[in-house]
């Protein structure tokens, strides 16, 4: 996923039409049918390679032609259950193998989200020499993302996700907020919104292995990633080579309400920044002590509760501060921690009524938030977790929710809690939800201080899937560990289970600093 994308998201599914691409609930080993007619059919289309620009300004088009990419589009059913019927398109990207004498097969790769787009991901190879020789790098926008038939919520923001407040007056503008959020993904999507599952994204994947023409498909996907590379190994699980799951979710809790038990783990990723910037109080002024910093930041959203902050042209509230601190906590690398000390003290200025220059990286963020510019990831992830799990409808069931965590995490519970626009979606889930259990063997890397998708998530998912090996890195508060945090450790590791195919012996950990893996 993109990191700030694990907002929301879920998982569906239902006994089948017998033509269908699946079986349901799939062990490990057991195929699902894609049947002699049907979804059969996609399977054996010739793909129509061609370059990846599309325009002057598209810049992630031109990054993949001049790296010597191609693009295609792969056709598949809107609703499996009807394969018959209306079809879409979904584009992938490929850069082939740079050692074709020792190519084993293709890698498909997804940043998460949900709602990410991926296309761009067969750039990875640069990070991942070894890999890139051995596999041809498969990058996708995932259907109703980016160039897969797309969905476009009229949204003035480009995030749900917000605090209820202090209070049941702000809670009850949050409710009409996401009312209103899901009335802008209706217009001119009402006959897609039911079809925007991570089941039905999982056999689109298996449409793409086929349609490159392999037997299987090798498969890295960070944080919602995760969940959707675990739904592929659940439905076709023979056809699953060599998977890796980056910072994984908790394949239970997955859904509209993901995050709502995430209020510890923001915290104590916030309380090491904190300690981090009293550090650097000469630098940025913050405090001198972490509990100094910590209190500053209180002081801003106290500020904040009482009366909108004025940063350039936005006025920022208590629905705001919360997610302004969590979007900058999926980082724990210096010059992260060092961007995210600037931005807190813009916001301490205002809060004490200064006159503040914006930072650019907070001008973009604050853009995005309160005009809907930039990125559309939320945007196009909303449907997906809202078609994949249903949401409860009862107003009074959040907010009884969030009084009763409101004490012990009066920052981060009112957010993690809060509704969301699937209380309110026009459509209901077509399918039950995914249930995650088999004994595959893969990879699951996660950051034990990991505030998105927190370590006991990571180990349910590891505990799901019983073939698994789960490597941890310890002592880092920071969302994507493989290729993200620069962990020589971690890296070594699974560039050894993709090129070689070596799982470690048991599971095992990798300290911050890049000691050599230890098994527990």
């Amino acid at each position: 996923m993109r990191a700030r994308k694990i907002a929301t998201a879920v998982a569906t599914s239902a006994t089948l039409m017998a033509g269908m691409a699946v079986t349901g609930q799939a062990s490990a080993g057991v195929t699902g049918d894609a049947g002699t007619d049907g979804p059969a059919r996609f399977h054996h289309r010739t793909l129509n390679w061609h370059g990846c620009k599309t325009g002057p300004n598209d810049e992630t088009g031109g990054a993949l032609d001049a790296a010597g990419a191609q693009c295609a589009e792969v056709t598949v059913p809107l609703d499996y259950r009807r394969p018959q019927g209306r079809s879409i398109t979904v584009a992938i990207s490929r850069i082939k193998a740079t050692d074709p004498a020792k190519r084993r097969g293709v890698l498909l790769i997804n940043p998460g989200g949900p709602g990410g787009s991926g296309l761009q991901r067969a750039l990875l190879g640069k990070f991942m020499p070894a890999v890139a020789a051995r596999y041809d790098l498969i990058g996708m926008d995932p259907r109703f993302v980016g160039r897969s038939t797309p969905i476009h919520c009229r949204w003035m923001t480009d995030t749900p996700t917000r605090s209820a407040g202090p209070t049941r007056r702000t809670f009850n503008e949050s409710v009409a907020l996401m009312k209103e959020l899901a009335a802008g993904c209706v217009q001119g999507n009402r006959d897609l919104l039911p079809y925007a599952t991570t089941r039905n994204t999982a056999r689109d994947m298996d449409v793409i292995r086929a349609a490159l023409g392999e037997p299987k498909l090798s498969y890295l996907g960070y944080s919602y990633g995760t969940y959707l590379g675990a739904v592929y190994t659940q439905m076709f699980g023979a056809r699953a080579d060599r998977v890796v799951l980056d910072s994984a979710v908790d394949p239970d809790v997955y859904g509209p309400d993901l995050l709502s038990g995430n209020g510890p783990a923001i915290t104590a990723a916030l309380k090491h920044w904190a300690s981090w910037a009293a550090a650097h109080d000469a630098e940025y002024g913050l405090g001198a002590t972490e509990a100094e910093v910590l209190a500053t930041v209180e002081r801003v959203n106290q500020a904040a509760t009482r009366r909108p902050l004025r940063v350039g042209e936005y006025r920022i509230d208590a629905h705001h501060v919360p997610y302004l601190l969590f979007i900058r906590l999926y980082d724990d690398r210096a010059e992260a921690y060092a961007g995210f000390a600037a931005e807190v003290q813009v916001l301490a200025d205002a809060a004490r009524g200064d006159a503040v220059t914006v930072p650019a990286s907070l001008k973009e963020t604050l853009d995005g938030l309160f005009t809907g510019s930039g990125a559309a990831e939320d945007r196009a992830g909303t449907p997906i977790l809202c078609a994949d799990r249903a949401a409860s409808r009862d107003l009074e069931t959040y907010f009884r929710d969030i009084q009763a965590h409101r004490a012990g995490e009066p920052l981060f519970e009112p957010m993690t809690r809060n509704i969301s626009p699937c209380a309110f979606w026009p459509a209901t889930p077509v399918e039950a939800p995914t249930t995650i259990g088999n004994d595959a063997p893969m990879l699951i890397v996660g950051a034990d201080g990991d505030p998105v998708t927190p370590n006991p998530g990571q180990r349910a998912m590891h505990r799901a899937l019983a073939g698994s090996r789960m490597i941890t890195l310890r002592g880092a508060f920071r969302h994507g560990a493989y290729l993200a945090a620069g962990n020589a450790c971690v890296d070594a590791t699974v560039n050894r289970y993709l090129v070689d195919g070596v799982l470690p012996d048991g599971d095992t950990t990798c300290d911050k600093d890049s000691a050599p893996a230890r098994r527990r």
